[in-house]
């Protein structure tokens, strides 16, 4: 009868696990989706996102950090690229996000034909316009809260098989000094202790699109991590805890950590209440293991971390790694919130670019990345 038991509770338990997982691939695919845009800055993308996050939280049972709205409303500045947009080089013409990228701050500019001066191997100018065009092995897009006063073009070096002579370009930039994003905000109340608060977060903004007809997916950059918050946000929903579990999804992390930086100085909830705040950021994978940021300076719970994980045997591997500025941890970390940033590694290498997929994101340990911190969380409310 016990092993029996047993059986059925295995069973059960991987059952369950399954269907989050089949959440998450749902998730991450209504993310990545043309209707989303690339979650940024052109056709509502971004709006549509927190929308639909804000959506799934009142779904789950959720209430708003601040009792009135799931959304946190405030603007940043942005240079986007709308427009169709066209490029030749030698008179080939050449795809935008897959040939070439228009650096982020670049000005527009509309010329028939300029003439390109050689500079190094990597390396033409025409400096008359302003125009800088360079060869690179990878190209990796990226936001500015800028528009520059010249105009900068990345082309794959693949895509040609000449030395560029000469340009054609055709490309529209539009500077949006106060665009309007919103943090999507939410919590589970405690059962015991409800000013004790667990946070966990993750950005749900990319990188938008490039021209009228290209976005960039941003299914690991990080729809991959929407997921992760949002299967969290529904399991505590279902099960309470002692502790409040607080949850956000940030807005504006590509351009500089917009969201976490306004959050933490118009902070929704007390920030000498957090416990703990738990940062995902590209966790679509993991076959080499996950990587800790802040590790060095809370060394009490990275052990912690470190002996649920060789218990449970979720993970290959936990990285240490010192503090660092590169993601929505941080902000909270200056204020004196103790916070840890986890992404994965291995597996795919798209990073900012068309390439990073939902159909080639594995998610091959993200079911064990979600048992994780289920232990975790509950483990610091000791």
């Amino acid at each position: 009868m016990k092993k029996l038991m047993f059986i059925f509770l295995f069973i059960f338990a991987k059952s369950a696990f399954g269907q989050d997982l089949k959440m998450a691939r749902k998730v991450i695919d209504t993310l990545t989706s043309r209707e989303m845009w690339g979650r940024g800055y052109t056709k509502d993308g971004m709006a549509k996102a927190a929308s639909f996050i804000s959506s799934s939280f009142a779904a789950y049972g959720l209430v708003p950090m601040d009792g009135k709205d799931f959304k946190q409303v405030f603007s940043y500045p942005v240079n986007t690229f709308p427009a169709e947009m066209t490029l030749r080089i030698n008179g080939k013409l050449l795809l935008p996000g897959k040939d070439f990228l228009v650096s982020p701050e670049s000005r527009g500019l509309k010329e028939a034909k300029l003439i390109l001066a050689q500079r190094d191997s990597v390396s033409f100018i025409n400096i008359e316009h302003r125009l800088l065009v360079l060869l690179k092995d990878k190209l990796t897009w990226s936001v500015a809260p800028e528009a520059a006063d010249y105009t900068v073009i990345e082309i794959d070096r693949k895509a040609i098989t000449e030395t560029p002579e000469n340009i054609e370009i055709d490309i529209e930039n539009k500077f949006l000094p106060e665009f309007q994003a919103a943090n999507v905000c939410a919590l589970v109340k405690g059962t015991q202790y409800p000013d004790s608060i667990l946070l966990m977060t993750a950005h749900y903004d990319h990188l938008g699109s490039l021209g009228k007809d290209i976005y960039f997916p941003g299914a690991n950059d990080n729809a991959s991590g929407l997921a992760l918050l949002l299967s969290l946000a529904k399991y505590y929903a279902k099960h309470p805890q002692p502790y409040t579990m607080a949850f956000i999804g940030f807005a504006g992390e590509e351009n500089g950590l917009q969201g976490s930086k306004y959050f933490t100085a118009h902070p929704l909830i007390h920030l000498h209440h957090i416990r703990f705040l738990t940062n995902v950021d590209m966790v679509g994978t993991g076959e080499a293991g996950i990587t800790v940021v802040n590790a060095t300076i809370h060394p009490k719970e990275f052990t912690l971390l470190k002996q649920i994980n060789q218990d449970k045997k979720y993970l290959s591997k936990i990285n240490s790694r010192g503090k660092a500025a590169n993601s929505d941890h941080y902000f909270f970390t200056e204020k004196g919130v103790p916070a840890f940033f986890l992404y994965t590694q291995g597996g795919i290498t798209a990073y900012h670019d068309i390439n990073d997929l939902s159909s080639t994101l594995p998610l091959n340990k993200f079911e064990d990345l979600f048992r994780l911190f289920i232990d975790f969380n509950k483990a610091l409310m000791k």
